[in-house]
């Protein structure tokens, strides 16, 4: 679970993108659009290896 802690100094936006970046750094959106769509094990087992390589 990705936390923010917003003080009165930082405004939204500035809230936003340490989020947005928080997000980035672990990885969040990239399992996000993996999920978009159901993939075959079979399939997910061979973007691992390309992936790897």
């Amino acid at each position: 679970m990705i936390e923010i802690r917003v003080s009165d100094q930082n405004n939204f936006e500035r809230a936003m993108k340490i989020f947005k970046k928080a997000c980035q750094k672990d990885g969040f959106m990239m399992e996000l659009k993996e999920r978009r769509f159901y993939s075959k094990p079979s399939e997910r087992k061979r973007h691992k290896m390309k992936k790897k390589r």
